[in-house]
Parts: C-alpha cells; sequence; structure tokens
C-alpha cells in the first residue's frame, strides 16, 4: 500500500501542473478574443487552453500540511494541437519532474493528458472536461493490488492565479484532498 499512495503522490503530482491552470481559459479567453501570435492554430478546443503558455510558479500543499514549490512551462506542440509542460517541483515531500502532454480527442469528446514523471514508467492517462467554470480530470491507478481514483478540479481565483485542487479515493472510501496547489504566472 505504502507503493500505492508513493505512486499516487507521484502522479497526483505531475498532473496537477496541468490542471493547475486550466480553468484560466475564462477570463484568459477575453484577452485572446484576436488570434494568438503562436504559429498554426489547433481546435478550437485546444485554443481555450492557450492560457498555458508561458512560465508558472506553484506551491503544492499536501493534506498533512508539507509544501512543495516548482515551476512550469508550456508552449504549443505541433500544429497547435497540443501543448507541452515540463514542470519541476521539489520539498519535504520529494522531488518531482514530469512532462505532460495535452490534447483535444474528437472522438471522445474530451481532453486528454498523458503525464510522465521520474517517479512511475509509462505514463499516466487523463480524460477531462470544463464542469461550469472548473476543469476537471480524471484517471485511475493501479499499483500494488489497489485502484485508486484520481480527480483534479482548477479554478481561476483572481488574474493569473488559479487553484487546484487533487483528490484521491480507493475502493469505496470517501473522496479526500490530497494536495492543494497554487500557482501564479510569471
Amino acid at each position: 500500500m505504502k507503493k500505492t499512495w508513493k505512486i499516487a503522490l507521484a502522479a497526483t503530482t505531475l498532473t496537477f501542473t496541468m490542471v493547475v491552470c486550466a480553468t484560466a481559459w475564462s477570463a484568459h479567453q477575453q484577452k485572446t478574443a484576436e488570434a494568438p501570435a503562436h504559429g498554426p492554430k489547433g481546435a478550437a478546443e485546444m485554443q481555450r487552453l492557450n492560457f498555458y503558455l508561458g512560465e508558472w510558479d506553484y506551491t503544492e500543499t499536501y493534506a498533512k500540511g508539507a509544501k512543495n514549490s516548482g515551476v512550469y512551462t508550456s508552449k504549443l506542440g505541433p500544429g497547435g494541437n497540443s501543448l507541452i509542460n515540463s514542470f519541476h517541483s521539489q520539498g519535504p515531500v520529494g522531488d518531482f519532474e514530469g512532462l505532460l502532454v495535452m490534447t483535444w480527442d474528437a472522438n471522445e469528446n474530451a481532453y486528454k493528458s498523458y503525464v510522465f514523471g521520474n517517479n512511475f514508467p509509462g505514463a499516466l492517462v487523463e480524460t477531462g472536461e470544463f464542469e461550469g467554470d472548473a476543469l476537471v480530470f480524471r484517471s485511475e491507478l493501479s499499483a500494488g493490488g489497489s485502484t485508486l481514483k484520481l480527480r483534479n478540479v482548477t479554478r481561476l481565483v483572481g488574474p493569473g492565479k488559479i487553484v487546484t485542487e487533487e483528490y484521491v479515493t480507493a475502493k469505496d472510501a470517501p473522496e479526500v484532498l490530497f494536495v492543494s496547489v497554487e500557482a501564479k504566472k510569471r
């Protein structure tokens, strides 16, 4: 079970960067009413995520109060059809480095993210959609005979400031807050 939580911690830390700014799209959408100057246009759904572009500082606050801090950078992928986020955080909870690729899956009518990290092999695959003013991603992680369900909820709380909450549950247990992330655009 200890390994399961370590994998969940790594996956949560890696996925938060994607979700950490997701609801800023509404505020940023007004600023980007004119076409962005970032090369070719991707799908309209991907253009909604252009607020991600740039560098962000963030702080992760875990359920027991421990805090990590880090930086992530987001840029457009080929043809504007994806976003590529690289990130690194460190602190008492651990040293996490990762790569996140987000795209729009027209077949599923949903956002997909593929998270790669230094603390687990392969990729964590998440599926997301906007629910009201929040971008919500869901995923499942199997390890050590257990399946954890993760839910990331991101909201804009002010200009250039986003809060993401990562919830986790195992089996039929109630969902609990695992980590809260505050990000501020540089």
